[in-house]
């Protein structure tokens, strides 16, 4: 029972970062009707902000290193809606996902150029875990704990009891008709980029601080991450929170039969068997479905 429990609190650590980028990838594709594969990618790009200021060049405190990192990552998001995608909206969704796709690559290599393919690792203190019962937690898994529900609740306030919120889930319902009444769709967008990026970048930097920074995780962190966002269902933002800690879970439930190293293929176990037996997701509509069949 003892590994049990430390499983599954592993796996609400992990799950916890998957749905940080996952509410990203839902949020945008709930106003634009497009998956953003180059989500994780962005997310990897925020790790390494973090990393370049906590670590490489001007070894700020780390908190202060984790901000800017959100903020840089939010301002590449409204960057990369603006020139990527804005030009593209008018155009078959086709062409909207190649250009993810490429966004991501070059992200990737330009990472990869400018600080080197080598594994990194943030310079946090090694102090020792704390138990609860059972359970052994380090401070930095308590950290990551912790900053996931605060991010999470602070989204829920955002778009429940705030004018920004009601205007971007106005904008999701129906973009034409949010115009009419006066939202400014395009700013909006912008938000939601940069919300997601933020997010995103929130994510990357929690996974780095758990393992460790490589120019490819970015890859890993877009399987997992719409994994989550198919689970829960596209374009629901709590169902892609849900999805998140399902495959945190389950991934981690399933190095208790399976050798760990198959640990990541778990998700596109999860991924292909929701689409096999339910595209919609656990929360997702019909019409939404529609797009990964």
């Amino acid at each position: 029972m003892e590994i049990l429990a430390q499983l599954l609190v592993n796996g609400l650590i992990a799950g916890g970062t998957y749905a940080l980028a996952a509410i990203g990838y839902t949020m945008v594709y709930s106003i634009l009707k497009f998956i953003n594969f180059a989500h994780g990618s962005v997310a990897m790009v925020g790790a390494y902000i973090a990393f370049f200021f906590s670590v490489s060049v001007l070894h700020l405190p780390f908190p202060a290193a984790f901000v800017l990192s959100m903020a840089l990552t939010g301002l590449l998001g409204v960057i990369i809606e603006r020139t990527a995608y804005r030009p593209l909206r008018a155009s078959p969704k086709l062409a909207t996902l190649t250009t993810a796709i490429a966004v991501s690559f070059v992200l990737d290599a330009g990472v990869m150029i400018l600080m080197g393919a080598d594994i990194r690792s943030y310079s946090l203190p090694v102090v020792r875990g704390f138990r609860i019962g059972p359970i052994l937690i380090t401070p930095v898994q308590g950290i990551i704990i912790a900053a996931s529900v605060v991010f999470m609740a602070a989204l829920y306030v955002l778009l429940t009891f705030t004018k920004l919120g009601k205007a971007i889930r106005a904008v999701a319902d129906d973009m034409r008709l949010a115009e009419v009444s006066g939202i400014n769709s395009n700013m909006i967008i912008s938000v939601v980029f940069a919300i997601g990026s933020a997010l995103a970048a929130a994510s990357g930097v929690l996974i780095g601080m758990d393992t460790n920074l490589q120019p490819t995780m970015g890859f890993i962190i877009t399987v997992k991450a719409f994994a989550a966002v198919v689970l829960g269902g596209l374009g629901n933002v709590y169902g892609a929170i849900v999805g998140g800690f399902v495959i945190g879970i389950v991934e981690n439930l399933g190095v208790w039969v399976i050798p760990p190293v198959w640990k990541d293929t778990i998700a596109y176990g999860i991924l292909i068997l929701v689409l096999l037996v339910r595209p919609a997701g656990l929360f997702g509509s019909k019409e939404a479905a529609g797009v990964l069949q």
